[in-house]
């Protein structure tokens, strides 16, 4: 095959083995060599030509990053080569705080700056509540940005383009929180853009169950927006105890104190980690989860 048939592009959408390609503002559909599925969007992949639009993935490059879910059975890639997450909520209807736990903790095993993005602030009645309940995560770093995507836009704009420039970013979150509102605000094209991957991939109108890439030219290099389904549960199975402990940033400043080394900070003696739940220092309810990932982690079968 000539070198003049390969090309190296970036997979801007997934629907089973079925993978879009895109380089150079030119669309691909391709394949992977025989059954493996472990592409993600994102990523960037060396592609070989067998037609002008089609082409069978041959490699895919070094990841700088992975974010993905997991059952005990398996796992499900979320996106590649992401810089931040945009976990989504919304003043109504309510946020499960199981899941922006779960998402926060997953973008630290991975090494991805999480955000918080608070949209639909125009439901005044139910502001100063959202408010409160996103304190605790605020109190522990991550931001909050409060936008109203519908109500107003510009506004919105205003607070997600700097955010969003030269990174590559990831929005999830619950379904009705608005994060299509947030998509087609920053890329007007995307209702257009959707039908075409959708025909492109064949899912016909399972348009919303995949996720998809749409660049971001106009806010410089690099810069792209990844729109996931909304979803309901995010498992972190594939995460070891060691993971799990640093993925807690409040954990952070008492690992290493506690009095036996392989302390797993759930009933062991002079925890350090205990302790500070104790003293106020950690929220109960993170060291909750912390305790049912653990149980998680132990159960996963693949």
């Amino acid at each position: 095959m000539s070198k003049a048939a390969q090309l190296t592009a970036t997979i801007i959408a997934a629907h089973g083995r079925h993978y879009l390609a895109e380089a150079d503002g030119v669309k691909l559909q391709c394949v992977t060599r025989g059954k493996k599925t472990n592409v993600a969007v994102g990523d960037i992949v060396h592609i070989t030509l067998t037609s002008p639009d089609q082409g069978v993935i041959d490699k895919i490059a070094e990841r700088q990053t992975l974010l993905y879910r997991s059952d005990q059975y398996k796992s499900k890639l979320l996106a590649a080569n992401l810089t931040q997450l945009f976990i989504v909520v919304a003043t109504e209807p309510g946020f499960a705080d199981d899941l922006v736990s779960r998402s926060l903790v997953a973008a630290e095993a991975a090494g991805i700056t999480a955000r918080l993005i608070l949209n639909k602030t125009d439901v005044t009645e139910s502001l100063e509540r959202t408010r409160e309940r996103l304190q605790p995560y605020a109190s522990l770093g991550y931001p909050v940005h409060e936008v109203s995507a519908k109500a107003r836009p510009d506004e919105a704009m205003e607070v997600l383009k700097p955010l969003l420039a030269g990174q590559s970013s990831i929005l999830i979150g619950q379904s009705g929180m608005g994060k299509s509102s947030l998509i087609n605000l920053l890329v007007p094209d995307a209702d257009i853009a959707v039908r075409e991957i959708s025909a492109a991939l064949d899912t016909g109108k399972h348009t919303t169950t995949f996720t998809r890439l749409y660049q971001l030219p106009e806010l410089g290099a690099g810069s792209s927006i990844i729109d996931s389904p909304g979803f309901q549960e995010f498992g972190l199975y594939h995460l070891s105890e060691g993971m799990l402990e640093r993925a807690f940033v409040d954990f952070e400043p008492y690992l290493g104190q506690c009095k036996f080394y392989n302390c797993r900070h759930l009933i062991e003696p002079q925890c350090a980690i205990l302790t500070a739940v104790a003293e106020g220092k950690i929220a109960k309810m993170r060291h909750t989860l912390y305790g049912q990932l653990l149980h998680e982690s132990s159960q996963t079968l693949y």
